[in-house]
C-alpha cells in the first residue's frame, strides 16, 4: 500500500481523471472534492474511491484545504487530475515519510506542453509542496497560484509528478482568462498605479525571462509559442489592473 491520503478537486475533468486516479489507486486512500460536475467525473471517481465529496465552489485553495480536512492519513500528497504519480516517486515517497523529522516536501513536476516534456523556460523542475504533514500544512488562502504553508523542516524530493498541462494552444488561451483575472484581483491588494510601464516592459520582461534567460529557445517551436503566451498572459493581468483603476 502507498501509505499517504492522495486528495484531488474536480470540475468536468472526464478526459483526465481516470490516468490520475489509476496512478493512485494504491493508496491509503483517496478523496475527491467535486465541484458539481456535469461530465461522468463523479461516476469515475467513484469507481476508485468512496470518498467523493461535492461542494460548491469556493476558490481553489479553499476547496484544496476542504479535501485534505477530509482525509484521514497523517501524511497528505495533493494531486490535480491532469498529474500522474510514478512508481518511482511513490517508492520515493514511502521511504522518505518513515521516521523522518521534515513536515513536508517539494516535488518536481515533468510538464508536458502539447505532448512534450518542457525542460527550459523555468518549467523544470518546477518544484510544489505537496506532501505534507496533515497537522503541520494548510492551504494560503489566495486567489490564483495557491500553496502549501507548513511548520517546521521541508525536504525536496527527487522523482517527479508528470503533469500533462495545456493539451492544446486553445486549452491554454481559455484558462489564461481565468487566471488572469484571479491574478488581478490577487495583484490589486497591493498594487500601485497601473500605466504605459507595466503594460508594455514587464510583458516584454516575461518573454526575455523565459526564452532567452532560461533557455526556453532550446525546447524549439514549443519554447517560442510558450514565451509569448506568457508574455500575453502577463499583458493580460496588468491589463485588468489598470481597467479596475480607471
Amino acid at each position: 500500500m502507498f501509505p499517504v491520503s492522495v486528495v484531488i478537486i474536480t470540475k468536468n475533468e472526464e478526459s483526465n481523471i481516470r490516468d490520475a486516479l489509476k496512478s493512485a489507486e494504491d493508496a491509503r486512500e483517496i478523496v475527491v472534492v467535486d465541484s458539481f460536475s456535469s461530465d461522468r467525473t463523479v461516476e469515475i471517481c467513484r469507481e476508485f474511491t468512496d470518498k467523493v465529496f461535492q461542494h460548491s465552489w469556493e476558490g481553489f485553495a479553499r476547496q484544496k484545504q476542504r479535501a485534505v480536512d477530509y482525509a484521514e492519513g497523517p501524511w497528505v500528497l495533493i494531486l490535480d487530475a491532469d498529474e500522474r504519480l510514478t512508481p518511482a516517486l511513490k517508492t520515493e515517497i514511502t521511504e522518505s515519510i518513515l521516521n523522518t523529522d521534515y513536515s513536508g516536501f517539494y516535488v518536481p513536476r515533468e510538464n508536458y506542453f502539447i505532448g512534450k516534456w518542457i525542460r527550459h523556460g523555468g518549467w523544470w523542475p518546477d518544484h510544489t509542496l505537496r506532501l505534507f504533514r496533515k497537522d503541520r500544512g494548510r492551504l494560503e488562502v489566495r486567489k490564483v497560484h495557491e500553496k502549501v504553508v507548513v511548520k517546521g523542516k521541508t525536504g525536496y524530493l527527487k522523482n517527479p509528478l508528470r503533469h500533462y498541462t495545456y493539451r492544446s494552444i486553445s486549452d491554454f488561451t481559455k484558462r489564461m482568462e481565468l487566471y488572469s483575472t484571479l491574478a488581478a484581483e490577487e495583484k490589486m491588494k497591493n498594487a500601485g498605479k497601473t500605466g504605459l510601464f507595466s503594460l508594455t516592459a514587464r510583458p516584454l520582461a516575461t518573454f526575455v525571462k523565459m526564452y532567452f534567460l532560461r533557455l526556453g529557445f532550446l525546447d524549439g517551436a514549443r519554447g517560442l509559442v510558450l514565451a509569448v503566451l506568457y508574455s500575453y498572459y502577463t499583458f493580460l493581468k496588468y491589463a485588468r489592473i489598470w481597467e479596475r483603476q480607471l
